[in-house]
């Protein structure tokens, strides 16, 4: 392909993803997966070359664009190189008529700039979110004997994390092919140290997804007392299995939870539980380092089921907790309401327990827990609480 044919390309995939967003359709590294699976004539830098150019333009356009074309604009305003590429010649972009469409740039969507203020995330710091972000793992440590690490690593502020450059191919490790290291971003790890989940007891991971933390407790835990991963997300859940034989973790039972009626498959846990993890689903605003056209998908009617839903599943996290025990609240979202006010409106409804500000090597307080950040430590960011049981 030539320059100019591969910037028309990144055109065409940006009109997908552009619709993809308006319809909470596919997410992008997908659409361009299938863009190229028809199109074997572009060899890997042609691939290379594409993905980089959509992912450049989705990360310069605050708003949802009008078109792929006006988004690619956007980047050409401020690069005479790729603007003199849209020439009209072969394969490439009609040349650019002045006053045509140009995608307006900014962070996000401008009500959630707005919203990232009233959460005290300033414009500069919002800006470290369409960085790309390094490739973090954890180490598991229920792989016995010496480990070799691959190559360009070095150790992160997670007990057993490590950082790799974005672009570095974990995946062909030996180390990852035997189950001894795990893809993990260090926010992620870090918030499963709060639950602190020691060996021998009962521990719940109520929103377990395909079990990323999981494995993480699985692994404090050394394959002994109890551990439930829970989720209504029948096929999330099902990824688990695979990766727990993979990572040489046991005794995981998966329970799958009917939404609203939580406690019907759970009850048996009622008052017994020593931690309960509640990693709740949320507008990952802390995620979009990794997935930046999120930014275009999330409303602020979304935002409200969101929030209604974190309520609903602390309270049942709530129930499941023993005296003296403990519960954590993680989200990985930046804003107030999926955070700290969260963990405001819980202490109110539940006069029986105590907040106890989490203990991390990154991180900053934001009202009863932590916020960690890309511009703080360097990680996605999350909002994590741990409550205590009285």
């Amino acid at each position: 392909m030539t320059p100019g044919a591969r910037v028309q390309a990144a055109i065409e995939v940006l009109d997908l993803v552009i619709a993809a967003a308006r319809a909470n359709g596919a997410p992008a590294d997908r659409l361009i997966s299938d863009w190229f699976r028809t199109r074997r004539f572009a060899g890997s830098k042609d691939r290379r070359a594409v993905r980089e150019l959509t992912y450049r333009a989705i990360r310069a356009c605050g708003e949802v664009p009008e078109t792929g074309r006006a988004a690619m604009l956007r980047v050409a305003t401020d690069d005479p190189e790729l603007s003199a590429l849209f020439d009209g010649s072969g394969h490439a972009p009609a040349i650019i008529v002045a006053g045509e469409p140009v995608a307006e740039a900014g962070i996000a969507p401008h009500w959630l700039v707005d919203r990232f203020a009233a959460s005290g995330v300033s414009e500069a710091d919002a800006t470290t979110l369409l960085d790309r972000a390094p490739l973090d793992i954890r180490v598991n440590t229920l792989k016995a004997g010496p480990l070799d690490m691959p190559e360009g690593g070095e150790r992160s502020v997670a007990v057993h994390g490590w950082r790799y450059p974005p672009e570095t191919r974990i995946e062909q490790s030996e180390a990852y092919l035997q189950g001894a290291i795990e893809v993990q971003d260090t926010g992620s790890q870090l918030t499963c140290e709060v639950v602190a989940a020691q060996p021998g007891e009962t521990v719940i991971d109520l929103c377990a997804g395909a079990g990323g933390k999981t494995l993480a407790l699985a692994a404090a835990m050394e394959n002994t007392g109890t551990l439930i991963a829970a989720d209504a997300d029948r096929t999330r859940l099902s990824r688990l299995a695979p990766r727990a034989e993979r990572a040489g973790a046991t005794g995981i039972e998966t329970v799958l939870l009917n939404p609203n009626k939580e406690m019907q498959a759970l009850q048996r846990f009622a008052g017994a539980a020593d931690a309960v993890l509640v990693d709740a689903p949320c507008s990952g605003t802390g995620t979009w380092r990794r997935n930046p056209e999120a930014r275009w998908r999330l409303t602020e009617a979304q935002l409200a089921r969101y929030a209604a839903i974190q309520s609903r599943l602390l309270d049942v996290a709530a129930e499941l907790v023993r005296p003296g025990g403990r519960l954590v609240f993680v989200t990985c979202s930046l804003l107030d309401e999926e955070g700290a006010d969260q963990a405001v409106g819980f202490l109110r409804r539940h006069a029986d327990w105590r907040a106890e500000m989490p203990v991390l090597p990154a991180g900053t307080p934001r009202g009863e827990g932590l916020r960690l950040s890309p511009w703080h430590g360097g990680t996605d960011g999350f909002f994590v609480a741990r409550f205590h049981r009285l």
